[in-house]
């Protein structure tokens, strides 16, 4: 049989029509049923290639023709690939062939010349240990019988590329054991549309309960090679299943070039055209769609059992969306254990560009300027490579780089593609990374601080340590996160932990926010013109400028709450003293300046206050949202430095206001130990608070009566001191008579063995560390926790 058509085919089907044509073949038949909508087209076969190549006496000249390919440097690859090409490309399609595949397009478009997207599907490709983008052709808007039948022979001729040629060899795959079959499928609109990639996996940590979609205006050909830098969307899969607004992440791309068609349906070529302003401002996909598009991710990687890589579509004409391909994600869905390889900067020096980080790894290198893959002399072993934008033409030389640095493209281009398959580390749509860096400079290319990437000038050292997680046992004690910054928040949730004790709202405030509250709420007020401008350019886009803090700030936390998810997040609200919130965007006409902000207008005393009540209201509605709106009910709110009872009452009341009612939707309010008066009238507090949490810091400075800023008294500040270990003593044992949970946040536990023994002992419910410190720290808790049972019995 020459021609399958796709409802034909299933995923059995893959040594006749490749991987690629096989999913879609499963795809219509049995996710079609389940609403995913998938165009329908045909697949021509294996054997009609192997055919061909008897027909046309090929298949020994191509044998021959490999056997003298220079297999240590290739040298020869360039021509060797060009004369296999035009050995296909010249070969002639039997009478039959041809018919068959006629007659299937005349089915496929009511006998009307229907435009159709023809793409390669090699009977290997797409399997988990052989799926590489983009080796092989793709051929779009192609009209008519004749063009047709001439891309369907420019895609056999495609086996052929330089790329794909090496692809083989690299892999280890026979070139005559890989035959090509072509899928034609009807065209989805998507150049008067959108189009993008998915994956139902966190691309850099593989998280698994993320589905991460990116997408473009137009073709989908600038997302893949990476042109453009596109939207993104985060979806948590747990909530996306309860009907919640699951999008708990998004950011909205440039794109700068949107790719159409040149004269669509008469088989000519695309053109990229600038992107309108208006467009450019505006997300591809509206909150629907994306949740359209992550419940038939979710739907696909259900059928397949395993992650999958998904491209879409959207046609512009009739607004439709469509599946335009599936294949298994090939990263992290091979990696077994819990072996974790952790790199850390040990010191930092001069930014030379910023962009996505893609992986998590550390590397110095040689920067190499290179503007196509012909610079490919320039490149030697480790080297870094520095471009505007790469291609599947590119693979042969990314394979030497150390590490890939580009100036377009997102975190699902061709170069961030690549990067993860090859294991080594890039930053992807730095902006300005070929102006910024100069040929032959010694650069150190940092993946390993969140999302985003770092090109620092010189050789910085950095350390390398590989942890086995499947070794450390958590201890009785619960060992939670302290953590601030969400870009880290998906790898760090692989760590042993019983969740985040603390979340600092005031990082998000400072890093996505940027600007205070009350300038938000009172932006006509605001005399600071500068102030003014950089509000109206953060903000733009919103049409309620008090959205923006609620949008951004409810983003961050979700995106930690669902990293940790369903273990307890609890966020302190904010707990910035009146100096930092000056220094937000708009600050300084709303906050009065005090001689020791320590001990001033900080914490609950705040957000009763007609000076910030309404800011406090927006820190409530984005609290409110991820928990009600996205369903992350796993968050719990903290109150910080609460002096006394009734300000703890009025704090409650003035939540409820803003929609956050304790005990509603199992919301509990904890509130900071941290001023001697929480620890004397603990059983007053605690009938108002569901739990107390100690902050040794502050604690210790009250105690002591010590400004902790100030560094003539650094020498006397220790949370050793016998006054400040009777206090958190006495905090324990008053929570654990009165039946409520309490915790400890601080560095001590680590750093002391001795002091997380007087913690156990003392009976603590949990401890909190820094993300550095948290092993150290499960490791003196499980000895204390020996050692308290081994004296017991």
């Amino acid at each position: 049989m020459f021609v399958k058509k796709f409802k034909e085919i299933t995923i059995k089907d893959i040594a006749s029509v490749g991987g690629k044509n096989a999913s879609l073949g499963e795809m219509i038949n049995q996710l079609s049923p389940q609403g995913v909508s998938i165009p329908d087209g045909f697949a021509t076969t294996a054997d009609a290639f192997w055919l061909f190549l008897k027909e046309n006496c090929l298949a020994e000249q191509l044998q021959n023709l490999l056997k003298g390919l220079d297999r240590k440097n290739f040298s020869n690859l360039n021509e060797i690939g060009s004369i296999a090409r035009k050995l296909i490309f010249d070969g002639s399609f039997s009478e039959a062939f041809s018919a068959s595949i006629v007659e299937a397009y005349n089915k496929l478009g009511e006998r009307k010349d229907i435009a159709v997207a023809v793409r390669s599907s090699a009977t290997a490709e797409d399997l988990p240990e052989a799926s590489f983008a983009g080796q092989h052709d793709t051929f779009l808007n192609i009209k008519g019988e004749e063009a047709l039948l001439t891309a369907i022979k420019k895609c056999f001729a495609s086996l052929y590329t330089n790329r794909a040629i090496k692809y083989r060899e690299d892999k280890g795959f026979l070139h005559h054991d890989i035959a090509l079959s072509v899928g034609v499928q009807r065209m989805v609109r998507s150049d008067k549309g959108c189009s993008g990639v998915g994956f139902t996996i966190e691309p850099e940590s593989g998280f698994k309960n993320i589905i991460h979609l990116s997408g473009v205006w137009g073709l989908g050909e600038n997302i893949v090679q990476g042109t453009v830098n596109p939207d993104e969307f985060y979806v948590f899969k747990p909530t996306l299943q309860q009907g919640k607004q699951a999008i708990i992440q998004k950011k909205l791309g440039d794109k700068e070039k949107t790719m159409i068609y040149a004269d669509y349906g008469k088989n000519s070529s695309v053109v990229n055209i600038s992107t309108p302003l208006s467009k450019k401002e505006k997300y591809v996909l509206s909150d629907a769609e994306v949740i359209t598009l992550a419940k038939w991710a979710m739907a696909i990687e259900h059928h397949y059992q395993k992650p999958m890589d998904i491209e879409w579509a959207k046609d512009g004409v009739n607004g439709e969306l469509f599946i335009t391909q599936a294949r298994p994600e090939t990263v992290h869905h091979s990696k077994s254990g819990k072996v974790h390889v952790e790199y850390q900067l040990q010191e930092k020096g001069e930014v030379l560009a910023v962009g996505n980080a893609i992986g998590s790894k550390i590397t110095v290198g040689t920067a190499r300027i290179l503007k196509t893959p012909k610079d490919s002399h320039k490149l030697h072993e480790g080297d870094i490579i520095i471009t505007d934008v790469t291609s599947p033409d590119w693979d042969p030389l990314l394979k030497k780089a150390g590490a890939i640095v580009t100036n377009r493209g997102g975190r699902t281009s061709h170069a961030a593609i690549v990067a993860r398959e090859l294991g080594v580390p890039a930053v992807v749509g730095t902006n300005s990374a070929t102006q910024g860096i100069k040929e032959g400079q010694t650069v150190t290319v940092c993946c390993a601080e969140g999302k985003t990437g770092y090109i620092y000038q010189g050789a910085l050292p950095y350390v390398k340590k590989e942890i086995d997680f499947n070794r450390i046992k958590l201890p009785n004690t619960e060992a939670k996160f302290i953590l601030s910054d969400p870009e880290k928040a998906f790898q760090l949730s692989f760590y042993p932990n019983d969740g985040i004790g603390l979340l600092r709202m005031e990082f998000i405030i400072t890093h996505m926010v940027k600007v205070h509250p009350m300038a938000l709420v009172k932006f006509d007020q605001i005399e600071n013109s500068e102030a003014k401008t950089k509000i109206e350019m953060l903000t733009h886009g919103y049409t309620d400028k008090q959205e923006y803090f609620v949008d951004q700030l409810s983003q961050g936390i979700a995106t930690m709450a669902a990293a940790f998810y369903p273990k307890e997040v609890i966020v302190r609200m904010s707990d910035f003293k009146t100096n930092e919130y000056a220094n937000l965007i708009g600050g300084r006409q709303f906050e009065p300046k005090e001689e020791n902000p320590m001990l001033g207008f900080r914490g609950a005393s705040r957000y009763y206050s007609d000076l910030y009540r309404e800011g406090f209201g927006l820190e409530c509605k984005a609290i409110k949202r991820v928990r009600e709106d996205m369903g992350l009910t796993n968050v719990k709110v903290m109150i910080p430095f609460c002096r006394t009872v009734e300000e703890g009452e009025k704090v409650i009341a003035i939540m409820a206001e803003y929609g956050l009612q304790q005990g509603e939707n199992q919301l509990e309010v904890y509130v900071m130990s941290e001023i001697p008066s929480n620890v004397i009238q603990a059983e007053e507090f605690a009938k108002i608070f569901d739990g107390f949490s100690i902050g040794s810091n502050d604690l210790t400075q009250l105690t002591l009566g010590i400004d902790r800023d100030s560094e003539l008294m650094a020498s006397v500040f220790d949370e050793n001191d016998p006054a400040t270990k009777k206090m958190i003593t006495m905090a324990i044992e008053k929570a654990n008579y009165l039946g409520k949970k309490i915790g400890l946040c601080g560095q001590a536990p680590s750093d002391f063995p001795e002091y997380a023994s007087f913690l156990v002992e003392a009976g603590i419910d949990s401890v909190s560390f820094n993300p550095d410190a948290i092993l150290k720290g499960i490791e003196n808790i499980n000895k204390a926790e020996s050692y308290t049972t081994a004296i017991a019995n």
